[in-house]
């Protein structure tokens, strides 16, 4: 995607950290940004960062409510019109052992970041399809989308299958103009230290003093590390960029490379030394052309865009 220009955004959890970066960087580009979000005090604050109101229609939307989804993208369309660029970036974390999480932990999690983005892609790939104008999608996965660490279980599960799914989603959209990219950050300066204000009842499950703790960890932690991360505007010129090129991962952290390296090159050390099947490599190579077909119609409709 080349041209911003009076082009519409929609983003979820847009009404603060790097959605709302997302959004100012967008709307300096040209564009018309609705920005999503279940709080309406981070949307009523978001709003006081853009000199063009009028080119920005904040909303507030439960991710994880499908029928609400469903409302936003036809609110979406009735202000701005077409949606071209789709931000599934809504997202919170906890963290907390595995052996010491509970099924409102997990169903908490998944509804909301990997749900979340399930549904905005169920719910906007057929306007991306009716439209036929192109555009692209972003799903928010994270540096624990790549490599996972202790306590982070949960939220390394929903990251690793955002990740998962962009990629396959790539090749499937390549047909309509879509591009598709997968934002990877690190550290940012955001308001994930506020997820467990956001917990509905249904998930909180039987509380005592040790799940108290580890559930108040979380905010302490985030509040003392978030503030030292990457400004949010910064990685929402970063994707702007993404965009523009169709990359497909948008990293905005270097810092990363090592761990990278190490995880990868754990993985590559696990795989036998030993003959290949004959019967079984034919099957792979089919498997392996079908990707690769598919990846270079992507990177084709995407010079295309």
């Amino acid at each position: 995607m080349k041209e911003f220009n009076g082009k519409t955004a929609f983003i979820t959890g847009g009404g603060s950290g790097i959605g709302l970066g997302m959004a100012r960087v967008f709307v300096d580009a040209g564009m018309r940004v609705v920005i999503a979000d279940i709080r309406q005090d981070h949307l009523d604050e978001a709003m006081t960062f853009f000199d063009q109101p009028a080119h920005v229609h904040p909303m507030i939307l439960d991710v994880s409510d499908r029928d609400a989804m469903a409302r936003a993208a036809r609110e979406a369309e009735n202000v701005f019109g077409p949606v071209h660029v789709l931000c599934n970036n809504a997202g919170i974390n906890i963290i907390s052992p595995l052996d010491q999480a509970g099924y409102e932990d997990w169903d908490w999690l998944l509804s909301v970041n990997l749900g979340g983005v399930i549904n905005g892609l169920v719910t906007f790939i057929p306007h991306f399809r009716e439209h036929g104008q192109g555009g692209h999608i972003v799903n928010t996965s994270s540096i624990a989308g790549i490599v996972a660490g202790p306590g982070n279980g949960i939220y390394s599960a929903t990251k690793f299958a955002i990740r998962g799914l962009s990629e396959s989603l790539r090749y499937d959209m390549a047909v309509y103009g879509v591009g598709v990219s997968v934002l990877c950050p690190g550290t940012v300066a955001t308001n994930l230290h506020k997820s467990e204000e956001h917990r509905p009842s249904v998930y909180e499950g039987k509380i005592n003093e040790t799940i108290q703790e580890i559930r108040s960890l979380t905010g302490r932690l985030f509040k003392e590390v978030l503030p030292t991360g990457m400004d949010p505007v910064e990685v929402g010129k970063k994707v702007l960029r993404g965009i523009k090129n169709n990359d497909f991962y948008i990293m905005p952290h270097p810092e990363f490379r090592e761990e990278f390296q190490e995880s990868f090159n754990e993985i590559i050390a696990a795989l036998p030394d030993e003959p290949l099947d004959p019967v079984r490599e034919v099957h792979e190579e089919k498997r392996r052309s079908t990707r690769r077909e598919a990846r270079e119609k992507a990177e084709k409709m995407g010079r295309r865009k």
